[in-house]
Order: structure tokens, then C-alpha cells, then sequence
């Protein structure tokens, strides 16, 4: 089953449970693949790693979000942006944790032979792309700069 028909399932469970974050978010993930097929030059639609990739991009647009609205005492908003955060998560796969991320970086530094911050660019791009749609970029840029300092 491909992520549009997921989508379009999971919105109408949604509507028949009057689940409003819910149905928001799967919204807001229909939308953005829509978008994507109309500006993809390709007559298949997208890949399942740029499916991936623009999962990881409104999640992380949620969580942003919310942290904006935390920081301003809007606990009222934020709470639905993690929310919604949390529906587009759950069709991404599983998100390895910090402690894979960190023997992946390295095995990474290891191949390429890096000394240090200098560099850190061969090694983020090489780790961003092995572990893309499996780890956040956000984290795996921290644990680079760790490992490499």
C-alpha cells in the first residue's frame, strides 16, 4: 500500500472518529505530497526516500513550531503541533536511536579517515546520507561535532 492510500485510509478513519488533530495533520500530509507530485517532473510520483524526506520535513516543522510557541508561553498551541508531530511520525520508520546513530558516525569516520572539525562536512554528508529518513539530521550533527571535537 503506498503512503497516499495510507493517508487516505488513516483521514478517513479519522473523520468517522472526529479525531481534528489527526485529520490536520494527514491533511496537511496530503497536501504536501500533492505539492510534491505536481512539481516532480516524474511520471511515477515520488521515491519512498523522498516520501520519507518530506515526512521528516513536516514533522520537523511541528516540532519547531511548538518550540517557537513554548517559548512564548503558548502552551495552548504548542500542544497540538506535537501532536500532529506525533500522527506524521507514526509513517516514518522506525527512527534509530542515538547510541546506533553514534556507531554508524564511527564506522563513518573510520572509512573516511577524519581528524577533526575541518573535516566534519565529508562526514555529515556521507552520514546524512546513509541514515536519511532513519535518524534526524539535527541529531546526527550533534554527534558528529561530538565525536569529532
Amino acid at each position: 500500500m503506498s503512503l497516499q492510500d495510507r493517508i487516505m485510509a488513516e483521514m478517513k478513519a479519522a473523520m468517522k472518529a472526529k479525531d481534528s488533530i489527526k485529520l490536520e495533520a494527514l491533511r496537511a500530509v496530503k497536501g504536501a505530497i500533492l505539492l510534491a507530485n505536481t512539481e516532480s517532473s516524474s511520471k511515477e510520483g515520488l521515491t519512498e526516500e523522498e516520501e520519507n524526506k518530506l515526512l521528516q520535513k513536516l514533522v520537523k516543522q511541528r516540532k519547531d513550531s511548538a518550540q517557537i510557541y513554548k517559548e512564548q508561553g503558548r502552551e495552548d498551541l504548542a500542544e497540538p503541533e506535537l501532536q500532529q508531530a506525533e500522527v506524521i511520525e507514526e509513517f516514518l520508520p522506525e527512527q534509530m536511536s542515538e547510541a546506533q546513530i553514534e556507531a554508524e558516525v564511527e564506522k563513518i569516520i573510520a572509512e573516511t579517515g577524519a581528524a577533526g572539525m575541518k573535516d566534519m562536512g565529508k562526514v555529515m554528508g556521507l552520514a546524512s546520507g546513509k541514515l536519511a529518513g532513519k535518524a534526524d539530521g539535527k541529531t546526527i550533527s550533534m554527534i558528529v561535532k561530538k565525536k569529532l571535537s
